[in-house]
C-alpha cells in the first residue's frame, strides 16, 4: 500500500471516530440535551448543512485566490480535489497535516509544492484572523461585566483590519514568517486584490458557518420569543470558537476546546444543555460535509490519477502554471 493511501485511510478513519465521538457525547449527556435534540427537524438540519456546506466551498475559493496569485491558477474542480481531500488532515493533531496533503496532490498538477504549502499557510492565517474579527462581538459577551459599559476587545480588531487590509504590512509579516522559518522567498508579494477577494470570500464562509449555527440554535431555543442576543451569538460565536479551536493544535480539528467554547458563547441566550446540543449537532454536520466533500474531491482525484504515483520532477520543483487537466 502506498504512502499516500494509508494517509487517506488515516484521515477517514479519524474522521469516522471523530463522528463516533459526537454520537457518543450525545448518548452520555442524553438526559440533559436529548430534549433540545428533539427540536431539531430534518428540515432545520438540512438547511444547516447547505449552510455548511456554503462555508466550506467559500473557504476552498479563498485558498484558490491566494495559491492562483503565486503563479498556479486552479480550474474550480481540481482546485477541490486539492483542497478538500487535504482538508481531512485537520482531523489529526496538529494542525498543518492539511498543508502538507494539499501540497503532495498538488504536485501531480505541476503545482510546486513549496508554493502550494505557502499558500496552504497564508490561507490558515487569514482564515484564524478573519475568524477572530467576525467573532469579536462574541468575545464581547464571554468578557462583558457584569455591569456592562463599553467592550473595550472590539478595538483589538484595529490591528487586524490593518494586516487584511493593508496587503504590504501582510506581505511583510509573510516575509518575517518565511526568514524566520528558513525558508526561501516568495517569487512576488500578493496583490492587493488577492488579499482583499481572499478577505472577503472567508469572511463570507464565516457568515455561512455562522447561519449554520444560527438555524440549529433557533430550532433549540422553541417557538417562543429568542433571546435578543442570540443572533449576534450564534453568527459570531461559531467563527470565534473555530479560529481559537485552531491554535489548539494538539486537538484533531479543535475537537473539544470548539465545542466548548461555542457552548459558553450561546449559553448567554439559551440554557447550557440547549447551548451544548446546538454545538454537538454542529460539530457532527460539520464533520459530515467536511467528508462528504473530500470523498467527492478523492474521487475526481482519483479519476485525474492525482494521487497514487509519485509526480513528475517538473510537479515537485518545476514552476509550472499548475492549471491542472479539467
Amino acid at each position: 500500500m502506498t504512502r499516500g493511501r494509508i494517509l487517506t485511510a488515516l484521515r477517514v478513519g479519524v474522521a469516522v471516530v471523530t463522528l463516533a465521538a459526537v454520537v457518543y457525547a450525545v448518548a452520555r449527556n442524553w438526559r440533559d440535551v436529548g430534549p433540545h435534540l428533539d427540536r431539531i427537524s430534518g428540515g432545520v438540519v438540512a438547511l444547516s448543512t447547505l449552510a455548511a456546506a456554503l462555508g466550506t466551498w467559500l473557504t476552498m475559493l479563498g485558498w484558490k485566490v491566494i495559491l492562483g496569485d503565486l503563479g498556479s491558477p486552479l480550474h474550480p474542480a481540481p482546485a477541490s480535489g486539492v483542497y478538500f481531500v487535504g482538508q481531512l488532515g485537520k482531523y489529526l493533531p496538529g494542525s498543518l497535516w492539511s498543508v502538507l496533503v494539499q501540497a503532495d496532490i498538488a504536485s501531480h498538477l505541476r503545482v510546486p509544492r513549496r508554493r502550494t504549502a505557502v499558500a496552504g499557510l497564508l490561507a490558515l492565517g487569514l482564515a484564524l484572523l478573519t475568524g477572530v474579527l467576525v467573532g469579536l462581538p462574541a468575545a464581547s459577551y464571554l468578557l462583558r461585566s457584569p455591569t456592562g459599559g463599553f467592550p473595550w476587545q472590539v478595538l483589538l480588531a484595529i490591528p487586524l483590519v490593518a494586516v487584511l487590509l493593508v496587503p504590504a504590512l501582510l506581505n511583510r509579516l509573510v516575509a518575517v514568517g518565511l526568514r524566520l522559518l528558513r525558508r526561501s522567498p516568495l517569487d512576488h508579494d500578493l496583490s492587493g486584490r488577492a488579499v482583499l477577494l481572499s478577505v472577503g470570500l472567508f469572511v463570507a464562509a464565516w457568515l455561512g458557518f455562522g447561519a449554520h449555527t444560527l438555524l440549529l440554535a433557533r430550532a433549540v431555543a422553541g417557538s417562543g420569543s429568542p433571546h435578543p442576543d442570540l443572533t449576534v451569538a450564534a453568527v459570531t460565536g461559531y467563527p470565534l470558537s473555530v479560529a481559537l479551536g485552531m491554535l489548539t493544535i494538539v486537538l484533531p480539528a479543535g475537537l473539544g476546546a470548539r465545542e466548548g467554547l461555542l457552548t459558553l458563547i450561546l449559553s448567554t441566550a439559551i440554557p447550557t444543555p440547549a447551548a451544548a446540543a446546538v454545538a454537538i449537532v454542529s460539530r457532527f454536520v460539520v464533520t459530515v460535509v467536511d467528508v462528504g466533500a473530500a470523498l467527492a474531491g478523492w474521487v475526481y482525484a482519483r479519476r485525474h490519477h492525482l494521487t497514487g504515483a509519485g509526480p513528475s520532477s517538473a510537479g515537485a520543483t518545476g514552476s509550472g502554471d499548475g492549471r491542472g487537466r479539467t
